[in-house]
């Protein structure tokens, strides 16, 4: 198709060459900025959260030691970073390619839920402090990738504010919840965050890739870290607003128009279908979690607060046997078993994995709109189906 060739070739990184979608990026941008509760602010779509997670540390890091631009890691002093133990790993990734270090992220406790304990990251910062070292930064999560955990944004705000640290939430996977007025209270204290990490091609299903980075501070903060002043592309005596060449902006210069499949799913389904998309899934969770509840040998890990339903199945052999070593160690190898023979029979792949001592458990995230109850029937018949011999 014509139009989707030409979607395919756009690039972003000045207004004369892509106006339209240039357009298109700044009205999502806005709109996602309304959800999280900001008056203003400024962001940019790029290739993934991990990539959004990096952009923020490395905008924190210029905007508390913007002569780090010009003049390189050796003129300031040693920086921290703190984030969750239930944390995305792209923020171990981005500390070592940025080159603070991964012995400089601070790793602070959370509790059985994956939420990260707030009065934890204050002994952290302050033991940071203590050593001589720079604490700058904290990355919580609004939907950790495992359990789905949602951190305590405010109280964690308060211990920012405090200590004039940047806030950054990766709400990568969980901020779509925002569209929603029933979950959105799961993000309550987001729009104390000084930037968020959005992925619309999660929850809300546009098209991957489609990311974004949404920063508080609109004062050009973006720019005057990102940008190097090409000149044979962003001149600065242009006709028209050379604000809306957002390539000076990016760590990119090719960018494809993503935030145009954000667009045009939004304007397929209206507010409503995106909110009712959400409602659907975590309609869907609880029914899955209500009949894993009812079924002999089905056990969950924790009650879920989000899309992410993690249980073990406990087959016949092993449901009269004590708790104990022996059993946790048989248990261990009843979810890989399975997915082996889910896999050769072609009927299913579904994920599972270890997890803070917890030996392994299948893990369902629940997304999409063409998945009905009869397929989590379907799905916890067919496991007890394929393990019930074990």
């Amino acid at each position: 198709m014509p139009g989707c060739y030409t979607l395919q070739r756009q690039n972003l990184y000045t207004y004369e060459i892509s106006p339209v979608f240039l357009l298109v990026e700044e009205a999502v941008l806005k709109k996602m900025i309304e959800y999280i509760g900001w008056e203003g602010g400024d962001g940019i779509f790029n290739p993934g959260g991990s990539v959004s997670n990096m952009y923020a540390m490395n905008l924190a890091r210029y905007k508390y030691f913007p002569d780090i631009k010009e003049k390189g890691l050796s003129g300031i002093p040693q920086l921290v970073l703190f984030t969750s133990e239930e944390c995305h790993y792209s923020v171990k990734k981005a500390a070592s390619f940025l080159g603070i270090g991964t012995q400089n992220v601070y790793f602070v406790k959370s509790d059985d839920r994956g939420k990260m304990i707030p009065e934890e990251l204050e002994k952290q910062v302050q033991r940071a402090r203590n050593e001589g070292s720079a604490p700058f930064f904290v990355s919580a999560t609004a939907g950790t990738t495992v359990l789905g955990a949602f951190d305590p944004l405010n109280e964690i705000a308060d211990i920012c504010e405090k200590y004039n640290l940047w806030l950054h939430v990766d709400a990568s996977w969980g901020g779509s919840a925002l569209l929603s007025r029933k979950h959105r209270k799961l993000l309550h204290g987001i729009h104390r965050a000084t930037s968020v990490a959005w992925n619309p091609h999660k929850m809300l299903m546009a098209g991957i890739q489609c990311c974004a980075l949404l920063v508080k501070d609109n004062s050009d903060l973006l720019k005057r870290c990102y940008s190097a002043n090409a000149s044979y592309l962003f001149q600065q005596d242009k006709f028209y607003d050379i604000s809306y060449d957002t390539g000076d902006k990016s760590i990119q210069c090719s960018r494809r128009a993503d935030a145009f499949k954000f667009w045009m799913t939004w304007k397929a389904m209206g507010t409503t279908g995106l909110e009712e998309r959400v409602n659907r899934a975590l309609a869907l969770v609880r029914y899955l979690v209500d009949e894993i509840k009812k079924r002999e040998g089905f056990q969950l890990l924790l009650e879920p607060e989000y899309a992410n339903i993690c249980f073990w199945y406990i087959p016949p052999s092993l449901r009269k046997m004590e708790k104990g070593p022996e059993f946790w160690e048989k248990l261990s190898h009843v979810a890989p078993t399975i997915k082996e023979r889910m896999m050769k029979k072609g009927s299913m792949m579904l994920g599972y994995q270890p997890h803070r001592g917890k030996v392994n458990f299948f893990r369902q995230v629940i997304i999409s709109p063409q998945v009905i109850r009869e397929d989590m029937d379907f799905l916890l018949d067919e496991i007890d189906s394929l393990g019930k011999d074990l």
